[in-house]
């Protein structure tokens, strides 16, 4: 007699587990603890074995999807196939699919690479993954991605204007599918085709840090500087900022045991950890520090820094914590402060003493070395320290010619 699901409700758990047939090798098993399990006895396709497949549980599979199921099943066998081995081999390519995915590929090729990397070089690189396209392919089988499935991707950075992040997001996506073709859970690079999809960087407007060059202009950031009501150790880095024009995270992560205040010639040794360099030349014990000489000037203000922050670590202490640098949005905060929100920020420094000084006639090798560039040609062989006495020369000139400027503002 076929179950009902008025049976089916009313039945109660015996002492040991009984079964409620349906019919067509379709039953439910009630189990002493409550539970009711639909059951599915057929007998192989091949060997005639008899065999149990499970259909699910009540109420959750209720009487008419437990019947569709084992008429599925019946069908199955009818072709020859087994439902439990079917069952099984589905859920194994399951797992593999999963085990496939991209972004578990995508992981591993990140592990494989980031001992080559800084830590900052592998933030970026994990969260472009992770925030333009573990979202949308993450979870998809690497192997099954093909170009329709990536251009909207690489589409999406370009037309909301960030076009060299699209092109990064191409060649990033195409390094992770050249990974997972050569340990074979990939047959295709996709991303390889859509190399023509992008307009090419040549044809990209260069974006350049805001910045002042204007000798007028220059001497109203200087008085703006003078007149910055924020923290001490924060002014001190604004007043430095244009005199030293390094890049912004050697002027926050300064430590006082890289400076020499007091020699013949007193310099600011920039560590390679801190310097924009590859990360096998930051930790080569070969690679000299950047040298930048101190002007009179500078040296006047790190004296009375020294007598705030000289026992801490750093120049430019935390404003939370003491024993970390300043954040690295302080000096930009700083400008917008004073008035110079999108007119300059910390990087800008650089532009303007490189525009200044070499309009000033100082030779190019001299200002490039002080920007810690790298020359090539010729001049890329010679060792920058080569050019530091020129250097040192420079440095107060510098420094002397900006005192003019934030004076009388005379630009001659």
């Amino acid at each position: 007699m076929a179950l009902s699901d008025v049976a089916i409700r009313k039945a109660k758990p015996c002492a040991k587990p009984a079964k409620l047939a349906d019919g067509g090798g379709l039953y439910l098993l009630l189990r002493p603890d409550g539970g009711k399990w639909w059951r599915f006895d057929y007998r192989r396709p091949v060997t005639g074995k008899r065999n149990t497949l499970s259909l699910g549980t009540y109420p959750d599979t209720g009487l008419a999807d437990a019947r569709a199921r084992r008429d599925a099943a019946r069908k199955q066998i009818a072709t020859g196939i087994d439902p439990g081995e079917n069952r099984k081999a589905e859920k194994a390519a399951g797992l593999e699919r999963a085990a496939n995915s991209f972004e578990v590929l995508a992981r591993e090729w990140l592990a494989v690479r980031k001992p080559g990397w800084t830590d900052k070089n592998f933030e970026k690189e994990q969260g472009r993954l992770e925030n333009h396209a573990f979202p949308f392919i993450g979870g998809r089988p690497v192997a099954a991605l093909g170009v329709a499935d990536i251009r909207p991707l690489i589409e999406r950075l370009s037309k909301a204007g960030h076009l060299e992040q699209a092109h990064r997001l191409r060649f990033q996506l195409s390094r992770v599918f050249k990974f997972a073709v050569a340990t074979a859970r990939a047959e295709r690079d996709p991303a390889a085709d859509l190399s023509e999809a992008l307009p090419s960087r040549r044809d990209m407007v260069k974006q350049r840090y805001p910045t002042i060059t204007d000798p007028k202009r220059v001497g109203d950031l200087l008085r703006a500087i003078d007149g910055f009501g924020g923290t001490f150790p924060v002014a001190c880095a604004l007043k430095l900022a244009p005199l030293w024009f390094c890049r912004p995270g050697e002027i926050r992560m300064a430590e006082w045991a890289q400076f020499d205040l007091d020699g013949e010639n007193p310099a600011y040794r920039v560590p390679p950890a801190i310097r924009k360099l590859r990360k096998r030349e930051k930790e080569h014990p070969d690679t000299a520090p950047h040298v930048i000489p101190l002007s009179s000037q500078a040296i006047a203000i790190l004296r009375e820094l020294h007598v705030l922050t000289g026992r801490d670590r750093f120049l430019f202490p935390g404003a939370r914590d003491q024993k970390r640098h300043m954040s690295d949005g302080a000096i930009n905060a700083a400008l917008a402060r004073i008035g110079f929100k999108d007119e300059m920020v910390g990087h800008g420094f650089r532009h303007m003493a490189s525009t200044r000084l070499r309009e000033l006639g100082w030779p190019r090798e001299a200002v490039e070395a002080q920007l810690s560039h790298k020359v090539g040609g010729t001049e890329g062989v010679y060792n920058m320290a080569e050019y530091l006495p020129k250097r040192r020369e420079m440095m107060q000139a510098w420094a002397d010619y900006l005192d003019t400027l934030r004076g009388d503002g005379n630009t001659s």
